[in-house]
């Protein structure tokens, strides 16, 4: 029985339809630092349609949640 794919970071930005190389998401998350108080989705770095899929991905536990709590702790270095 097969299980859920397990995704990562790479294919995450893919899926967001962003730059997908290790170099262009290194300088994502390099310029889109994120405060301590504000929220990974709620954040102005994601179109309406990225900021969905994250959204809904995270609400449902799905198989890219892992992936998408990488991408915040990265994106909140000083929390």
């Amino acid at each position: 029985m097969l299980g859920e794919p397990e995704y990562n970071m790479n294919e995450l930005f893919a899926q967001l339809g962003l730059d997908s190389s290790d170099e262009a998401i290194d300088e994502f998350v390099e310029k889109n630092q994120l405060t301590k108080e504000e929220k990974l989705i709620e954040s102005d770095i994601w179109n309406d349609n990225q900021r969905m899929f994250l959204q809904e991905e995270w609400e449902k536990d799905a198989a890219w949640v892992e992936v998408i709590d990488d991408l915040n702790v990265r994106l909140h270095p000083q929390a």
